[in-house]
């Protein structure tokens, strides 16, 4: 019984590393011996490596070499010369003789990155207040940005100090500790400043707001007819 026929790019993706002769078909009839550098499934196209020496005994310096791409609609037929040198292995196929080379991963520094990575996630999930108002967001980005802040529910706690409750008015800041006047009127006077800010942004907004949505021509639907708009006057 006659053995199945392996489709040809089958056969090439398993021959990677290995030395091989390849024919194309006319017109431009060519034979390339060498060793198989890649066979890509979705360009349809084989890369071999022509050169004297075989680039597995270069595996450290990279894969130097005289490559020519070749697609696999032009090849007539190919020929394994001989096996890649990891094949012969009882282990078969080896990354140490991967080319390029592949180094390996420093797992501690890749965990570090990802602890980092979660803790800044996390950091900036606590930062933002739950069912808050976007005024009560403000003030406690202001207060975060020069001295340490948290979410206490609903509640800003500014340098574990003062709390300020909602509406997050100058009235309604109350001291952690009894008795801590300097930290109470601190933030008060802080928290003033960034409520006139807010006031004069929101102030600033509507204005933009009017100024966008006003109907063409009203600066002048109130004003006053000029000299002659009553009419023709008579003559005398």
């Amino acid at each position: 019984m006659a053995a199945a026929m392996v489709p040809l790019e089958v056969a090439l993706s398993g021959a990677i590393g290995a030395r091989v002769r390849i024919s194309t078909a006319p017109p431009a009839v060519t034979t390339l011996e060498g060793v198989l550098f890649t066979a890509c499934p979705i360009t349809n196209l084989v890369a071999i490596n022509t050169a004297a020496s075989s680039p597995a005994a270069d595996t450290k310096q990279g894969p130097a070499g005289d490559y020519h791409v070749v697609p696999v609609s032009r090849i007539q037929s190919f020929q394994i010369v001989s096996l890649a040198p990891s094949a012969n292995g009882s282990d078969g196929p080896s990354f140490t003789d991967a080319v390029p080379a592949l180094h390996a991963l420093d797992i501690r520094a890749l965990k570090h990155r990802e602890a980092t990575a979660i803790g800044k996630v996390h950091e900036g999930e606590a930062r933002r207040g739950k069912g808050v108002t976007r005024d009560a967001q403000d003030i406690f980005d202001a207060f975060s940005r020069t001295m340490p802040a948290r979410w206490d529910g609903s509640n800003v706690v500014v340098a574990d100090a003062v709390t300020i409750a909602p509406p997050y008015r100058v009235d309604d800041c109350r001291p952690l500790v009894a008795g801590d006047t300097a930290a109470l009127a601190r933030i008060r006077k802080v928290l003033e400043m960034e409520r006139k800010k807010i006031e004069l942004r929101n102030a600033s907004s509507s204005i933009g707001n009017a100024n966008t949505f006003r109907p063409a021509g009203s600066n002048n639907s109130g004003a006053s007819p000029g000299p002659g708009a009553a009419g023709q006057r008579k003559g005398g």
